[in-house]
């Protein structure tokens, strides 16, 4: 499996850094339609484009660990 996982949401590019995940969950708890702690324990996309654009940034930056980030439509990086 690769060490990253990203998907393009509402023209937001949101990637998953599955090195740096260490499921603390706090994605999850900000937008539990977005995310899933799968089995090896580490996060993973379920269905992000449900989640309002606020709350799924909101979410991304709750990680204590920095192991999500998100870039505009610009290429501008805004989580963290």
């Amino acid at each position: 499996m690769s060490e990253f996982d990203e998907r393009v949401v509402g023209g937001l590019r949101v990637r998953i850094d599955r090195t740096l995940c260490v499921g603390f969950e706090n994605c999850i708890t900000g937008a539990e339609q977005a995310f899933v702690l799968a089995d090896d324990g580490i996060v993973a996309f379920v269905n992000p484009e449900l989640v309002a654009r606020e709350q799924l940034l909101e979410a991304c930056d709750a990680c204590p660990v920095d192991a999500l980030t998100v870039w505009d439509e610009a290429g501008r990086q805004i989580v963290p």
